[in-house]
C-alpha cells in the first residue's frame, strides 16, 4: 500500500489536511508500506510529462476564458463547453495559458472495472481537458497518470464518482507510453439516510468526526 496525499490544489497543502488523512488511518489501524508522498513535491514530473505531451502533439496551449468559451459556443449554436477552439491557433505559452489534451476525434476508451464491468467512453464525448493550469500546476488527471506508473501501482479502489475520469487518465497514460495500465474498481458511494450521496455540508463524513463520538475502529 501506497499513501500518497494528492495535493495538486495547493489550498489543500496544509497541516489539517494532511492530518485529517494520517490520523484516522492510524486510528484504524491501517498502516502504509511507502510514504506518505506528496503530490506536489512531484510537480517537476508532472510538467516534464506536460512538455512531452506539447511537443508530441498530443497536447496544445490554450488562452481562452471561460467566458470566452461560453461565448464561441452560443455564436456556433452548439453545446455549453469547450470545442477545440485552440487546437490550431499555436496560442503561446504564457501567464494565464493552459494546457490541453487533444482528444481522439474517433474511436472509443474502453476499460473492464471490477464492480462496474465494461466501460465504454466514445472519444467525441471527451472535451480536449485541461491538464495543466493557467498558473502552471498540473492537474489531478496528469498528475495520477503520471505517479500510478512512476509507483507501479497495481490496482487504483475508489468511489464511482471518479469512474468519469478513467478514461481520460486512460488517454493520457497511452499517448505517455506508459504501457499496461492499473485494474480499477469503482464502489458505489456511501449515502446518508436520506439516500442521497455524503456531502460534507450535511453530513458526518471525516472518520476523525467518528472517532471524536466514541465510535470503535
Amino acid at each position: 500500500m501506497v499513501l500518497r496525499i494528492e495535493d495538486t490544489d495547493a489550498s489543500k497543502k496544509t497541516d489539517e489536511f494532511v492530518d485529517a488523512i494520517l490520523e484516522p488511518l492510524k486510528w484504524l489501524g491501517i498502516d502504509w508500506d511507502e510514504g506518505p508522498f506528496f503530490q506536489s513535491d512531484r510537480a517537476e514530473l508532472h510538467k516534464a510529462a506536460v512538455q512531452q505531451l506539447v511537443d508530441n502533439g498530443s497536447a496544445y496551449f490554450c488562452d481562452l476564458t471561460r467566458e470566452q468559451i461560453d461565448a464561441k459556443s452560443d455564436e456556433a449554436g452548439l453545446p455549453a463547453g469547450y470545442h477545440g477552439w485552440s487546437r490550431d491557433s499555436q496560442v503561446a505559452d504564457g501567464p494565464g495559458v493552459v494546457v490541453r489534451f487533444r482528444a481522439p476525434d474517433e474511436g472509443v476508451t474502453v476499460f473492464d472495472d471490477v464492480i462496474r464491468g465494461r466501460v465504454e467512453v466514445a472519444h467525441e464525448n471527451v472535451e480536449d481537458f485541461v491538464i495543466r493550469r493557467g498558473d502552471g500546476s498540473p492537474t489531478f488527471l496528469i498528475a495520477n497518470a503520471v505517479d500510478d506508473h512512476d509507483m507501479s501501482i497495481s490496482h487504483v479502489i475508489r468511489g464511482e464518482d471518479l469512474l468519469n475520469t478513467v478514461p481520460k487518465v486512460l488517454m493520457l497514460w497511452e499517448a505517455l507510453g506508459y504501457g499496461e495500465p492499473p485494474i480499477y474498481a469503482h464502489l458505489p458511494l456511501l449515502v446518508n439516510e436520506k439516500r442521497k450521496k455524503l456531502s460534507k455540508r450535511r453530513d458526518d463524513v471525516a472518520l476523525g468526526e467518528f472517532a471524536s463520538k466514541g465510535y470503535l475502529p
